[in-house]
């Protein structure tokens, strides 16, 4: 454990390490002991040796790839090698601004700078110096890099193999996807401003995506779609799947997790032990299981296409299913899966129990009896043979001491368990006769020797043991040794029988995380009452899923009850707008009341629209843009001697070169960093540009003087965020409305932030007396109040926001069998109660009259479906020890968590059915608690049949819904 710490602390600080072990076994005194070298350890990929016999988990980072930029034709370009999945991917045509965004969310072992980067746009001999590459040239100047020149691919190979040490033949596979009708990766200040990068002070929209308790690659799987929208259909069929996911009732698997970086190294080095290969065979399971399930299988067709996109592998449905039916047959005909406990340890009664169990533990239960029944049989004989020896040679000795009464300071003596030494000897003081009369146990106490380490060192004065016995513990070692020889011997080989499927291991465990990110986002969505926009396409539309509904691509972005993704719309916190979006707006407002706000909502909902997931509003209409670009406020960046406004020209200048007709352009407050005459014709040309660019977007401004300005304008409209007037005060109302609104509000602002009253009385003094000396061109002076709805909350983010241990894994025993039985027997108690009483109600006297109840199972290693989420339902628990638990809960996915954190309770399942109401939930929770343990079912909760109020409560037919 040292070891693997210092690995960690070494290669998290960019180091890379070798590593030397000893060669294991006993050496003669005074001899130095044979090394050699076992692996290294990279910073993303960790020291795997040895991982294959020991008994827990390795807590596996995600890869740190070496990465290397350039520049092309078509923009600048960033090339991904992975050394532990052998894999490079290059990105071309990216802008400055997506590049740097790469850079910086990605944690990457080594950067590589190609030389076609040393000169700039403005012609200038030292990179990032002026203009254009300036921001990556800052990037990459906090970095250690090294420069590279001639062909960019093969050179950074190269170097990747000249890093790692890997030898000439070792072959990269090409993973790149084309990025063709790709929209461009958000910019860094998209990114940070919408919370898609964590950054302090901005509401981070990847906490709203998900729940709370979905983190780990389901989260970074999310992350990297926002940052890197997907192509139109992609785009359609994530959605697609989505829209399946909120209507399936069936269960769903748990979707077990697994670094594809981890899965590919621990099977090429051999290094997979049985808690990995049971968590690969978990994962081709739970594919099998969706392709078994008629509900789940369109959701796992339809996750093909974004499986590739994420892998770069093209895997046919059919190969994928066939694939992992050989694969888990493969594991489970080799593996001793949970729940199989037909290798029992070693015992005894007179040896330590400590004993067997240590030596036996770190390879049993591993491997199916009847690979390894020889190799365990001469085990079993073995610990015969030492138990017989540890009788015969000890015992005597014992029980000699035992008849032996003293006072203090009498013999002592008893047979113990040496776990340095991996010995049982016998530990005793003073049981040595002082006159040898032949009494029993006197012979074996002449046969005593001192015990001795492997080096043939005296272990202590107290340890003892004889010839015989030590003869007995070198066969027992042996046997043991080439037991567990015989177990590592078939892991291993059994990872290099997977190896070969590498590429669909990869595949299925990618499709599961996936799966569950999608999942967990729908899930979360509906508890938010957030909808699932309409998607248009700016081009004919191809082929697409029947479950999308799909624009004829017309230029326009409608979005109706907008809320601001950071408030919860379930909770009533919300403001809503609505947005209806076919030209350029130039928006104008009082300071707090809601400009930025709004430019961060629609930024948002456009970026979660494009990449097929579900938006905060009512309803929507979003195209499928080529851009999604939001500029808010600039800081100064002293490190490249560049001013706010410097930066904020930067920023402009990039937008402004990379905008299209197909682009959203967002720009909050534009020119504040400057003189206000200069400022707003700034603003005002920057307005004509992207009025004939004929994009899409909003650009707010206090610069009221531009609309003064002759501007050269057909397609901008002006809206302004409203201001009403309540008890002698103007306050905004944050709602967007037509017009112009000059009203700042600054002097309110100010006061309300605790700036002294006299100063803002002189403020005001100073404001009347400039007003009368007005001239044309000085904003702020046109009063105009407007009206809008008052915002409740602020711009800070809301609050709200794996290790799978070898003890999970083997503890998680339950009798199959019995548990669906004991299921079947419930779900008819449960149908034959329900039918009584709605008869009894209804005075029905035909069984068949009465509509059947739907019971939904969710089994072991399952959760509910995302339609359960925030519904009222009534469930029964089984429990390992065949009793049940009823109860009632508005949320399922959450008690079903709850139950399965408790101990023993891991692998509880369940049934459930939907009712209308808390009220009425309760009520049936109780007829259920009182009437199943007359029909012979073990409640672990009969008490609380007699402890609810509304228990007696009058149950209506009419209130019951049936599925």
């Amino acid at each position: 454990m040292n070891l693997r710490q210092t690995l960690d602390d070494l290669t998290r600080n960019g180091f890379s390490v070798c590593i030397v072990e000893e060669v294991q076994g006993p050496t003669q005194a005074r001899c130095r002991k044979s090394r050699f070298i076992s692996g290294h350890a990279h910073p993303g990929s960790p020291y795997v040796y040895g991982l294959v016999g020991i008994d827990h988990d390795l807590e596996f980072p995600e890869p740190m790839p070496v990465i290397g930029i350039s520049r092309s034709a078509r923009g600048y370009s960033m090339i991904l090698v992975i050394e532990t999945m052998k894999t490079y991917s290059l990105e071309d045509g990216l802008t400055e601004e997506a590049l740097v965004t790469k850079l910086r969310t990605c944690q990457y072992h080594h950067l590589f700078v190609h030389t076609s980067l040393r000169q700039n746009s403005s012609g200038t001999c030292r990179w990032g110096e002026y203009g254009e590459g300036g921001l990556l040239w800052a990037e990459c100047n906090s970095r250690n890099l090294e420069w590279i020149e001639g062909d960019p691919v093969p050179e950074l190979l190269f170097k990747v193999k000249e890093l790692y040490g890997l030898d000439d033949r070792v072959k990269f596979r090409n993973i790149t996807v084309s990025s063709e009708n790709r929209p461009q990766p958000l910019h860094l200040g998209t990114a940070t401003q919408i919370g898609a990068i964590p950054t302090e002070g901005i509401p981070c929209l990847l906490k709203v995506l998900l729940p709370s308790n979905c983190t780990g690659l389901p989260a970074l799987y999310v992350r990297d779609l926002l940052l890197n929208p997907p192509a139109y259909e992609i785009a359609i069929t994530i959605q697609a799947t989505c829209k399946l996911m909120n209507e399936i009732n069936c269960s769903i698997p748990d979707f077990t997790c697994i670094s594809s970086a981890k899965l590919v190294k621990l099977l090429e080095l051999r290094e997979a032990n049985h808690i990995e290969f049971c968590r690969i065979k978990h994962v081709l399971d739970e594919v099998l299981h969706m392709y078994r399930n008629c509900e789940l299988r369109e959701i796992l067709k339809l996750l093909m296409d974004p499986t590739w996109v994420a892998t770069g592998l093209k895997v046919d449905f059919q190969t994928l299913v066939s694939e992992c039916e050989w694969a888990s047959s493969k594991i489970g005909g080799m593996i001793s899966l949970d729940g199989e406990s037909d290798q029992k340890i070693s015992s005894c009664s007179f040896v330590p129990a400590e004993f067997f169990e240590d030596m036996e533990s770190s390879w049993k239960g591993r491997i199916k009896m009847i690979h390894v029944e020889e190799a365990f049989a001469e085990v079993e004989r073995a610990a015969g043979a030492l138990s017989i020896a540890i009788e015969e040679e000890f015992i005597p000795i014992t029980s000699r001491i035992k008849s032996m009464t003293a006072p203090l300071g009498g013999p002592r003596g008893e047979i113990s368990y040496s776990r340095e030494h991996e010995a049982v000897w016998f530990k005793g003081k003073r049981f040595a006769p002082t006159v040898w009369a032949g009494t029993p146990g006197e012979g074996q106490i002449k046969q005593l020797k001192p015990a001795v380490d492997s080096k043939g060192r005296k272990v202590g004065e107290e340890w003892f043991t004889t010839l015989k016995v030590e003869q007995a513990l070198a066969r027992y070692h042996e046997a043991g040794d080439k037991a567990k020889a015989r177990v590592l011997e078939l892991l291993r080989g059994l990872s290099a029988e997977l190896q070969i499927k590498t590429n669909v291991l990869v595949f299925a465990s990618t499709l599961l995380v996936i799966a569950k990110a999608l999942f967990a986002h729908v899930s979360e969505g509906r508890r938010r009452k957030w909808v699932f926009p309409t998607l248009a396409e700016f081009c004919t539309s191809k082929v697409t899923p029947e479950d999308v509904e799909v624009s004829d691509g017309s230029n326009r972005l409608k979005i109706v009850g907008l809320s601001p993704y950071w408030f919860d719309v379930a909770q009533g916190s919300a403001v809503h707008n609505t947005v209806d979006m076919q030209s350029f707006f130039l928006l104008t407002g009082p300071n707090g009341g809601g400009k930025s706000s709004l430019l961060r909502s629609i930024c948002a909902a456009a970026v979660l629209g494009i990449c097929g997931l579900m938006v905060p509003a009512e309803s929507a209409l979003i195209p499928h843009f080529d851009s999604i670009m939001l500029h808010m406020k600039s800081y100064d960046s002293p490190a490249d001697g560049k001013s706010s406004f410097q930066v904020e020209m930067s920023e402009m200048r990039s937008i402004i070169t990379r905008a299209t007709s197909k682009s959203l352009v967002l720009v909050d407050e534009i020119c504040r960093g400057t003189e206000t005459a200069k400022g707003t014709c700034i603003a005002g040309s920057i307005v004509e540009t992207l009025d004939r660019i004929g994009c899409l977007g909003i650009i707010s401004t206090h610069l009221h003087g531009i609309f003064s300005l002759p501007l050269n304008t057909k397609n901008t409209v002006h809206k302004a965020m409203g201001t009403t007037y309540v008890d002698g005060q103007t306050k905004p109302t944050w709602k967007l409305i037509d017009g112009i609104c000059q009203e700042s509000l600054a002097f309110e602002t100010a006061k309300k932030e605790g700036i002294p009253e006299t100063i803002i009385q002189r403020a005001e003094d100073l404001y009347m007396q400039h007003k009368k000396e007005a001239f044309c061109g000085m904003d702020g002076f046109k009063g105009n109040n407007l009206s809008a709805l008052v915002v409740k909350g602020s711009d800070k983010a809301h609050p709200q926001l794996s290790r799978i241990g070898a003890d999970t894994l083997h503890h998680e025993i339950e009798s199959t069998k019995q548990t669906e039985a004991l299921q079947q027997d419930v779900k008819k108690a449960v149908m034959t109660i329900f039918q009584k009483k709605l008869m009894e109600l209804q005075k029905l006297k035909n069984p068949l009259e009465v509509p059947e109840l739907h019971c939904v199972s969710v089994a072991a290693r399952e959760q509910p479906p995302p339609s359960a989420m925030g519904a009222s339902v009534v469930y029964v628990m089984f429990r390992p020890d065949n009793r049940i638990y009823v109860g009632e809960t508005d949320d399922l996915e959450g008690r079903i968590r709850a139950h399965r954190s408790k101990d023993g309770m891991q692998n509880a399942s369940f049934i459930y059915f939907v009712v209308p109401g808390k009220s009425m939930a309760c009520q049936l929770e109780t007829l259920l608690i009182n009437q199943l343990p007359n029909q012979g079912f073990r409640l672990t909760n009969v008490a609380d049949g007699r402890h609810r109020n509304f228990g007696s409560a009058t149950l209506h037919a009419g209130n019951i819904v049936v599925l």
